[in-house]
């Protein structure tokens, strides 16, 4: 942790530090699932004029913006709808960059990877596979940037398994994989900005392209609003951040913004530390939160975690980590301000946290696609945003409003109360969120705590070694994870 930073009061963004850029927006939008962010993003790309970036971990030509009832222009299929758009939009050209899948991805999703059809090869529609990364590193950015004048950030991908509601019904007709097979519940976050701050992530794109194809892209000069007619800011008129995660590569040097961002702002904490992530594998992160609970008058820290990593492989790597992980926090723990829970459903069907958010006090807010592990910290391509509550600013309470209003909705989502209700018992407490959440967890939609009982079944021998979480580049990269096989099969015994 930077000693500067600590209970200082002093802005946590620093370009060149924690962030990359600082940028305006004139419109910044928190988009709560998927259901929601695919019919914005089919809205707002049909709104483009010259050109469309789409930069993705994944993508999967067969998922539909909107599954339940078609209400916009267009195919509903995502890969028909990039073959019909610039048919239909003359002068608009499309860029769709994909991370080039490797073996570790594919045998953790359980699935061999979805490629892109050949038909996306035409002259306004250009195809790549991003493959500039280190040995079992992945682009795990995920951007869409539209005429330079908007885009979405943040950690919803454009494939299966996605779509879900804030409801997060036991049940939805809609919740199917292309197949037509149900799958589970799905909790995700992504943002969308406009303004300078949407050129500057649009700068970031043309450089992931350049450093892929070799080929150079203009900024789009002409003025347009692609910005949805139905999506409504969530803050207006604030200054957003960028912070990356960049690999080491032979002609670059690493770039760790997002590490930086993470254990500066839990430095910077007073009251209330709330993270949502996929993961929880980051010793340096589980550090930085323990100094905290060890301090008489530290902040409290929510986690909410998905009760279990998606694929077997990920679950030894990553839940095996996350038990030591919580037991350095529990045994930190001293004055009780740690909880970490997992979201169900009515049924008490776990709810697959896919969310990446941070949330400190009333002063900052970060949303991106960087998870609570060691590849999100130096190893795999990340891009958050974030903003806060500037210290050099006379009146900022719109911000201050606004990140405790996300926060507090959040949690009104995962425990399945009413804001009023939430709002009341954090008043009657005392501002305490931990204590609130305790009084407000109940039976049937909820939050259910993890307890040290329940996580002691998941140790594993993969737990914070480097198969799926490395913490650098390394030349033996490729040896190290054969070794690891082996070593698993190994352990694993014959199937």
């Amino acid at each position: 942790m930077d000693p500067a930073m600590q209970h200082t009061g002093k802005n946590v963004l620093v370009p060149g530090r924690t962030c990359w850029r600082i940028e305006p927006a004139d419109r910044f939008a928190l988009i709560i699932d998927a259901a929601e962010y695919f019919r914005h993003a089919k809205a707002a790309m049909l709104q483009a004029r010259y050109r469309i970036m789409l930069i993705g971990w994944d993508f999967d030509v067969r998922i539909q913006f909107e599954p339940k009832e078609q209400t916009l222009e267009g195919p509903g299929r995502l890969g028909d709808f990039l073959s019909w758009l610039p048919k239909n939009r003359p002068g608009l050209r499309i860029y769709l960059l994909k991370w080039d899948l490797g073996v570790l991805q594919s045998m953790g999703r359980g699935m061999m990877p979805i490629f892109i059809y050949n038909w996306m090869t035409g002259k306004r529609l250009r195809f790549k596979l991003d493959n500039m990364h280190p040995v079992g590193a992945a682009h795990h950015q995920k951007i869409v940037v539209i005429d330079d004048a908007m885009a979405f950030c943040g950690g919803i991908d454009m494939t299966i398994d996605r779509w879900d509601t804030r409801e997060h019904l036991d049940d939805h007709p809609c919740r199917v994989k292309p197949n037509g097979d149900p799958h589970g519940p799905w909790h995700d976050a992504t943002t969308a900005i406009d303004g300078k701050a949407a050129l500057a992530v649009g700068d970031l794109a043309r450089e992931r392209w350049r450093q892929a194809t070799g080929e150079d892209i203009e900024p789009v000069s002409a003025g347009a609003d692609p910005w949805p007619e139905n999506l409504d800011p969530t803050i207006e008129n604030v200054d957003v951040a960028i912070a990356r995660t960049l690999p080491e590569l032979d002609d670059r040097k690493a770039v760790n913004e997002i590490e930086a961002l993470y254990v500066n702002a839990i430095g910077s904490a007073r009251r209330t530390i709330y993270l949502e992530s996929q993961y929880f594998a980051s010793r340096k992160i589980a550090t930085a939160l323990a100094d905290r609970l060890r301090e008489p008058d530290g902040p409290e820290i929510v986690l909410v975690l998905p009760q279990s990593a998606e694929g077997w492989l990920e679950q030894q790597a990553m839940d095996g980590a996350r038990v030591s992980l919580f037991r350095m926090l529990w045994g930190a723990d001293a004055h009780k301000r740690f909880g970490a829970f997992y979201p169900v459903t009515e049924r008490g069907e776990p709810i697959y946290v896919h969310a990446k958010i941070m949330a400190i006090d009333d002063t900052l807010l970060r949303v991106g696609s960087s998870n609570l592990n060691n590849r999100s910290m130096c190893f795999d391509t990340e891009c958050d945003l974030a903003f806060e509550a500037r210290t050099d600013s006379p009146v900022d309470d719109h911000v201050r409003n606004t990140i405790v209003a996300v926060r507090n909705d959040l949690l009104c989502e995962h425990l399945g109360v009413q804001r009023d209700a939430f709002r009341e018992a954090l008043n009657d407490l005392s501002g305490s969120v931990l204590t609130a959440i305790g009084n407000l967890l109940g039976t049937g939609r909820s939050l259910k705590p993890f307890e040290e009982v329940e996580v002691a079944d998941d140790e594993s021998a993969l737990a914070e070694n480097e198969l799926l979480d490395p913490e650098q580049r390394s030349a033996t990269m490729t040896q190290r994870l054969v070794g690891s096989f082996r070593d698993l099969a190994a352990k694993r015994g014959p199937r």
